[in-house]
């Protein structure tokens, strides 16, 4: 972690917000297990009030791409960087006029060298004697796209108050409401 590039992660949050400003979507997307890691980023993003989806990897070169207009940020997970499949989703989003963020295990993999803006894992060993299954991977991921949703939270100025109104129940909204009014 301590390897993220701050400035990348910047260049994310401008890309995301500017995006936003024409009207713009995010939409998170991976094959196999980040393809579980963007549902949660897609609902940490859309916690903090940029409008984020979930796009299916597989999916997309079945249709899905149509929920994706040009203009639109894709935010496309892959360990490996280099899965047949996140290639031709990658592709096909790119042809349809989204901007990709791609997040993979190093900047030298395919989906770094044809994102519009590449974001690296740096993790080289798993934490396991096979160094197969993305674990050490999946958790750096995690962590850096929490960064990237915390950047952009501080730089819409997020308040509490906003954040009661979007979660106006469960645990977090009764927290919000508790720091407020003292009670709810």
């Amino acid at each position: 972690m301590d390897d993220f590039d701050i400035q990348a992660l910047g260049a994310a949050r401008d890309m995301i917000l500017a995006a936003e400003r024409q009207g713009g979507r995010v939409h998170v997307t991976g094959i196999g297990k980040p393809g579980h890691l963007a549902g949660y980023i897609a609902s940490l993003l859309s916690s903090t009030g940029t409008p984020a989806y979930v796009l299916d990897g597989t999916e997309a070169v079945h249709g899905s791409a149509g929920q994706v207009r040009p203009g639109d940020v894709v935010i496309a997970i892959s360990n490996s960087g280099q899965t047949a499949e996140l290639q031709r989703t990658v592709t096909a989003l790119k042809h349809n006029g989204a901007a990709v963020i791609g997040l993979s295990r190093s900047l030298d993999s395919w989906l770094a060298t044809h994102s519009d803006l590449a974001l690296a894992a740096g993790v080289s060993q798993e934490g396991d004697s096979l160094n197969k299954p993305p674990r050490a991977s999946i958790l750096a991921e995690m962590v850096l796209l929490q960064t990237l949703s915390v950047l952009l939270q501080n730089a819409k100025g997020l308040t509490v108050e906003q954040y009661a109104r979007w979660h106006p129940g469960g645990s977090l909204g009764q927290a919000c409401q508790e720091e407020l009014h003292g009670t709810v």
